[in-house]
């Protein structure tokens, strides 16, 4: 059994319980379920920032942040049931920050809608914004307007092209690149200036020849990277007028943008083509995308999925599924990219939305969620949806290694949490036969 370090007593115990119980009573189950909670508050608090930099702020939730580190302080609190209630808790005031930041992301840049961008390297000088802070590259594009600069977007950056605010900036041009993992071959290839808002950054590699060139801000950091003061994007603009027109690529287009409002907007087609027959099912395929092994499964799913079903889509786990054409149905695209995983919030309003129509519950729509996590964003969404009661979670490459077997049985006996199968095709037919 591998050893665990008990930071509450400050002692090492052997994976089943603190050899110091009689003085601090924490055991493994309080240590998966305190990690819970302190992973579901990182991701909370990340959405948090990003809302309270657009003027977006609630009471309650800042109340709960206070409440549930002290939960976790030492001597504390030793009831796992109420530390399960806590975690819970955490999920649903992470549905309350999500809703903030999409309500923020809405009044300041727009009402989302689809559009096709342009995905490459174009002539002239050009500069990359990875990330998720959309205020970033809002305040990126104002200062280098009329510099014959061009601006594109990488990785969770993509689903700006929806907003229409920033669509209107002539030199916002198009995305370059895929998810975080593979930013070292990226940034290097790019040949131009990069802007890091927020995770995911990777620390480049020895022989790298970009990191006088990747610039990072707020709570980002890359050893002997340049760093930006807040709102101060001269030094990145400098950089690029330096450095000069970069290597164009070959362009392609990709249709992104469909915003849960969206979806809404189209609603009564989807529900006749559901009613009809000819939408038998959707699959929610999406989260954090990683690089260790396992993760193809995604994709061999997604390609997998029956022509009579549409694939919802967000977060950085889009790209590995998102190069493949898979139609559509009656005009509607099979695969609709709903945006970063903040828009998790719209997939549960989506959700919610057909449970009403249907006069169903959640649990009983032809919906399957497949998710892949790698985070504490991921986590975070995870307990939203937990606390909402969906079950049936497929969960992947594999289960968190800070969920305890004991834990793990609460939520697989309450929620039917489950991970991924090792055969995706299988699995999407075994889906489909207990949903027939």
């Amino acid at each position: 059994m591998t050893n665990m370090f008990c930071d509450q007593c400050e002692q090492t115990f052997n994976g089943t319980g603190c050899t110091q119980k009689g003085v601090c009573g924490k055991d493994a189950d309080m240590e998966s379920l305190q990690k819970t909670l302190l992973y579901g508050l990182k991701g909370m608090a990340a959405y948090k920032h990003h809302a309270r930099r657009l003027g977006k702020t609630d009471p309650e939730i800042e109340e709960f942040i206070e409440r549930a580190l002290f939960a976790t302080m030492t001597n504390v609190n030793f009831d796992m049931a109420h530390l399960l209630e806590l975690v819970l808790e955490c999920g649903k005031m992470n549905l309350k920050t999500m809703e903030l930041l999409n309500n923020a992301h809405v009044e300041t840049f727009g009402n989302p809608s689809p559009v096709k961008v342009k995905e490459g390297i174009q002539e002239g000088p050009g500069i990359l914004i990875t990330g998720h802070d959309l205020l970033d590259l809002k305040q990126l594009l104002e200062q280098t307007k009329d510099t014959g600069i061009k601006v594109y977007t990488h990785g969770e950056m993509l689903p700006a092209h929806m907003y229409p605010k920033l669509r209107e900036y002539p030199h916002f041009v198009g995305h370059y690149g895929g998810a975080w993992q593979l930013q070292r071959k990226e940034f290097e290839r790019f040949g131009g200036p990069i802007v890091v808002t927020t995770n995911c950054v990777l620390i480049p590699a020895s022989h790298n020849t970009y990191l006088d060139r990747l610039f990072t801000l707020h709570c980002t950091g890359v050893p002997g990277a340049p760093r930006l003061n807040e709102g101060d994007f001269s030094p990145v603009i400098k950089k690029a007028l330096e450095i000069g027109p970069l290597q164009p690529t070959e362009i392609k287009e990709s249709t992104i943008g469909f915003h849960w409002s969206y979806i809404l907007s189209v609603a009564d087609k989807l529900i006749d083509l559901i009613k009809a027959g000819k939408i038998k099912h959707i699959f929610l395929i999406g989260g954090c995308d990683g690089a260790e092994p396992g993760r193809n499964y995604f994709a061999d799913f997604a390609q997998n999925t029956p022509k009579e079903s549409l694939i919802l889509t967000l977060g950085c786990g889009k790209y590995r599924i998102r190069n493949y054409d898979y139609g559509d149905v009656e005009g509607i695209p099979r695969l609709l990219d709903m945006g970063q995983c903040n828009d998790s919030y719209g997939a549960i309003q989506t959700a919610l939305a057909l449970a009403k129509v249907f006069n169903c519950g959640v649990n009983d729509l032809p919906l399957t969620l497949v998710v892949s996590w790698f985070e504490q964003k991921a986590v975070a969404v995870l307990l939203t949806l937990l606390s909402l009661g969906v079950k049936g979670i497929r969960l992947g490459p594999a289960l968190p290694a800070f969920i305890t077997p004991n834990v793990l049985k609460i939520l697989q006996d309450k929620y039917d949490l489950k991970p991924i199968g090792t055969n995706a095709s299988e699995d999407v037919k075994q889906i489909l036969q207990v949903v027939s």
